[in-house]
């Protein structure tokens, strides 16, 4: 039988923090922050097995992907 094991860490941009940073260096992939013109790319980062990006529908809809 298959173990399966979640974790979640809160990302505070009061404190200096980017999710978009923060998304792209968990992910390993190359990711636009649109809010601050910058483009966070860790695509070249080993270990990364399995990734998936899930985003609300709201931004979905609007584009944000």
């Amino acid at each position: 039988m298959a173990i399966f094991l979640a974790s979640t860490k809160s990302i505070s941009r009061g404190s200096g923090q980017s999710a978009v940073a923060s998304a792209s260096y968990r992910a390993g992939v190359e990711l636009e922050d649109k809010r601050y013109g910058k483009t966070h790319d860790y695509s070249k980062r080993s270990g990364v097995m399995s990734t998936d990006i899930i985003l609300p529908s709201a931004l979905a809809a609007a584009g944000y992907y």
